[in-house]
This record gives C-alpha cells, sequence and structure tokens, in this order.
C-alpha cells in the first residue's frame, strides 16, 4: 500500500475505514450486524490521562470552555469490541474480487437500489445535473455503504472515535498514524455538534465514527456535506436530499471530470507484459494508453482513445487467476471515498447493474 495521501485523512466511510483500517489485506467481512452501542458500565475517558489532556488542548485551540470539552470527551466509554475491529487480519489472508463482488452485487441490494432509484429519481438527476456525477455512481455507494440505510451503525460515534483516539491497537503497523486520524476526527466530532446543535453523545454510526446513510465521518460532514433540500440545515440520517447531494459533492471536490469513464477491459499479452513497471504506481493514473499497450496491456477500442493517463488495476481472486482493468482518473476519484479498488469497483458495477434494471423495467413498459 503506497503511503497514505492527504485525502485519506478525510475517508467517509464505515466500510471503507473499515477496510483501510481493519485489514491486511484490505478485505476482511465487515457487517452492521457486527456492531453494538455501548453498555452501561464500560470505562469512561473521564480518568483517562491522555483524553483529558487532549481534551485542554482542543479547548485552548479552539477558544472553548475546557470544561465542556473535558465533559463531552470524559463521558465516553471505552469499547473493547471497536479495538477487536480494527486490528489487523491475520498476515497471508487472501483478497478475492470474486467473492468480494457477490457480497454487494446480489438480489437484496439490487432490488433495495431498484426501489431507491424509483422513489429519489428525480433528486438524483438534480445531483447529476449540478454536480456532473452520474446517478448511479451515487446509488451505488449508499448501497454499498449501507444498503439503503438498513445498516446505518449502533456504535455511540463519541465511543468509537475516543476508543480509536487513545486505544487504537498497538499491532497495528500503523497505530501511530491512525491514532492521530481518530484525534483528528474526535475534534471534528466536537466542531460538528457546536455547529449544529447537536448532541455528540446521541450520534450513532459504524465502529469507526462514520454517520449516516453516506457514512461520512465527521471531519466529511463538515467539509462535503450540502443542504440540497434547502432547509437551511445538513442532515445526513433523515434528509435523502442531502444524501444525494452530499455523496455528489464529495466526488467533484476531488476532481470527478464528467462524461469520463472509469474503466476500460484489458487484455495481457503475456510475452511482452511488464508487470512490475505497470503496477508500481498502484492506483494512480500515470501511462498513457500507448505507453500502456507498449508495455503489454491491450486496451478496448474507446480505452486507445483515452486522453490522459490510466492505471493498471489489479484485483486477486484467490486461487484463480487476478483480473485487470484500465483505471481512468475517475476510478481513482471512487477510490478517494474508499482506498481500495476492490470497494471502487463494487461501487461501479452495483450502480451500473440497477441502472440496467432501470432501463430494461423503462422499456417493459
Amino acid at each position: 500500500m503506497p503511503s497514505k495521501p492527504p485525502a485519506l485523512m478525510q475517508a467517509v466511510s464505515g466500510l471503507a475505514l473499515s477496510l483501510l483500517l481493519a485489514t491486511s489485506p484490505l478485505l476482511a467481512s465487515t457487517s452492521a450486524a457486527k456492531q453494538r452501542p455501548a453498555t452501561v458500565g464500560e470505562q469512561r475517558y473521564d480518568q483517562h490521562p491522555a483524553a483529558m489532556a487532549f481534551a485542554d488542548e482542543v479547548a485552548q485551540r479552539r477558544g472553548w470552555e475546557p470544561a465542556w470539552v473535558r465533559e463531552q470527551i470524559g463521558q465516553a466509554r471505552h469499547l473493547p469490541a471497536v479495538v477487536r475491529l480494527v486490528s489487523p487480519a491475520p498476515a497471508g489472508t487472501p483478497k478475492n474480487w470474486a467473492a468480494y463482488r457477490a457480497r454487494f452485487i446480489e438480489p437484496r441490494r439490487l432490488q433495495a437500489g431498484l426501489g431507491y432509484w424509483q422513489v429519489h429519481m428525480d433528486t438524483l438527476a438534480r445531483a447529476e445535473a449540478e454536480f456532473g456525477v452520474p446517478a448511479s455512481l451515487i446509488v451505488g455507494v449508499i448501497g454499498v455503504e449501507t444498503l439503503y440505510g438498513q445498516h446505518l451503525g449502533q456504535f455511540r460515534v463519541l465511543d468509537a472515535l475516543t476508543t480509536l483516539a487513545f486505544d487504537f491497537p498497538s499491532v497495528h503497523p500503523r497505530a501511530a498514524t491512525r491514532q492521530a486520524f481518530f484525534r483528528g476526527e474526535l475534534e471534528q466530532l466536537l466542531v460538528l455538534a457546536r455547529e449544529t446543535g447537536r448532541d455528540p453523545a446521541a450520534l450513532r454510526g459504524s465502529y469507526a465514527g462514520a454517520m449516516g446513510w453516506p457514512q461520512f465521518m465527521p471531519s466529511s460532514w463538515l467539509r462535503y456535506a450540502v443542504d440540497f433540500d434547502g432547509d437551511g440545515r445538513v442532515d445526513l440520517f433523515d434528509s435523502q436530499a442531502d444524501v444525494i447531494g452530499s455523496v455528489a459533492n464529495y466526488f467533484k471536490a476531488f476532481g470527478w471530470q464528467s462524461g469520463m469513464p472509469t474503466h476500460y477491459p484489458v487484455q495481457l499479452e503475456r510475452t511482452r507484459l511488464d508487470l512490475p513497471t505497470l503496477l508500481a504506481p498502484d492506483i494512480l493514473p500515470t501511462f498513457e494508453a500507448a505507453t500502456m499497450e507498449s508495455l503489454g496491456v491491450r486496451l478496448s477500442g474507446a480505452g486507445r482513445q483515452h486522453a490522459g493517463p490510466l492505471a493498471l488495476v489489479e484485483l486477486e481472486n484467490g486461487d484463480a487467476p487476478r483480473s485487470y482493468v484500465a483505471g481512468t482518473q475517475n476510478f481513482y476519484v471512487v477510490t478517494r471515498y474508499n482506498w481500495s479498488s476492490y470497494y471502487a469497483l463494487a461501487v461501479i458495477e452495483l450502480g451500473e447493474t440497477i441502472q440496467a434494471m432501470m432501463t430494461a423495467r423503462s422499456a417493459g413498459r
């Protein structure tokens, strides 16, 4: 995994962060069914020296009343389940794109997505027109993240973020970086609470602290969420217009280019294939189409005509042969929601499959 880009510090999703933080590699099974709320009697952070010192630092930095910050962080409870869920998977755990895809491109999610698109068709069309982001991508994200609102997470976000900020498992290879990230998100949660009048202890979300239908982390809520229904407030729990507009705005902010495909099919010419060179940049688009072909990747007709850099995206399939696609800049933008090519392709294919179902249903009328 390459060094974490700045955008990753704004990662948004419960599934995204669970894949990012809990696994090595990035394919642990995550489910809201595994999540549970905090229970009375678990250790509070009001007696945690580092947590209280952090509260004082935040108060001084923000110009807030120290007692209020101490009260908010101090009421958080340590969640051992969160520590377990973000601990690294056993070394050598195989990745399997086919198995991963099957978790999301499946009848229950497809039918729920079809219903969601039908109900919110006008809002999705408005978001696509305003932000240039396809409705299929928005629908795909919401479906992968929360199964269209069925899996929003039941952890108190305050508990989850505080636990990860001060008790992140030291066995994780990037424990210090992750802990710093969650301390930042904990501070942003308090900013969000003060700006919106929400009680930070009342917010529920994933075990990584992500919230709402799009599973935004606090910093992403503050930075990218939009009031798309025009009621004067942003609500990612109950306003589907705000959910749809915020997902679209997120992708636009990270450079989505309207009309550009996300990827192209490829064939590999094994006799002259230079995989080490092609895979060295990971999923960052680096090679012009002609250069990619000179390194042994045969592109489709549309792929050969693509203007701009491409990346060879490799997807493992367990013991079966690996899959490959040529990712565009827009594919890379999708991975800014979750730094995983598996996640990105699942979102894209879920949305496109539901779009095809919509088209077929319209044609059958």
